[in-house]
């Protein structure tokens, strides 16, 4: 780990984490003429062993950029993403409309259906909320592959992981209409158990929210409040009814 240079190729010029047996660190390949950033995962000792099949998975990632042995130690190379974390973005008081709220979730979503097939060691990684990275000049959402250990995950816990992060950008508030609100509570109640199936129901429900807000929009203040606060109370009671 002491190194800064990596197969004579990747200088490390940021060591962003270190643990037991693990590094992540910020590199810039020295043999290419624009001198492009990577991010490396090291690992050492037993998850050398534990990791290198997981990397031999990931030829649908097109951030991944390939795998080697330096040493004692296995080096998986990604694309270097930038981006502002996805907690210091969207959070309760923020002022993200409804449109662009449904855009950035749109996006989320289609970035974890794209991870439906990796091992989830590397997917679940990808969607801890520090790697999880919002654009707003661009208004996307990137992923960054820091892949600590994380071996015990499944896929299962991606789709967890995903309703958390997706709970975040479509948040609650008085102005969401009932149909938002219906769709919280689905992946609340774990309506869906793989990536498949979470795009789907977003595919279906999306349309239906869009509409609710823009019948909310043509409204007037007055009705406008009084539909929204009609709304929370049949979810409010739907909701006590069911529990």
């Amino acid at each position: 780990m002491d190194t800064l240079l990596i197969r004579e190729r990747y200088k490390v010029v940021q060591v962003l984490e270190t643990r037991e047996n693990y590094a992540f660190a910020e590199a810039v390949d020295i043999l290419d003429r624009e001198k492009s950033s990577y991010l490396l995962n090291i690992y050492e000792g037993p998850l050398l062993r534990t990791y290198l099949p997981c990397f031999d998975q990931l030829d649908a990632c097109p951030d991944f950029q390939g795998v080697f042995l330096e040493g004692e130690s296995l080096v998986a190379v990604f694309r270097y993403r930038a981006g502002t974390p996805i907690d210091q973005v969207f959070y309760r008081g923020d002022r993200h409309d409804w449109r662009s709220r449904l855009e950035y979730a749109q996006q989320l979503l289609h970035q974890v259906l794209n991870m439906a097939d990796l091992p989830a060691q590397v997917s679940c990684a990808a969607l801890l909320s520090e790697n999880v990275l919002v654009n707003e000049n661009s208004r996307d959402i990137s992923l960054r592959f820091q892949v600590p250990p994380m071996e015990e995950m499944n896929g299962r816990e991606l789709v967890y992981l995903a309703c958390d992060q997706l709970y975040k950008i479509l948040l609650p508030r008085f102005s969401t209409p009932r149909a938002q609100l219906e769709l919280l509570d689905q992946l609340e109640d774990g309506a869906c158990a793989t990536p498949v199936q979470l795009y789907s129901l977003w595919r279906e429900r999306q349309p239906v929210i869009q509409e609710a807000y823009e019948k909310l929009e043509k409204r007037n203040f007055f009705r406008r409040w009084c539909s929204l606060l009609w709304g929370h109370f049949r979810h409010w009671a739907a909701r006590r009814k069911r529990r």
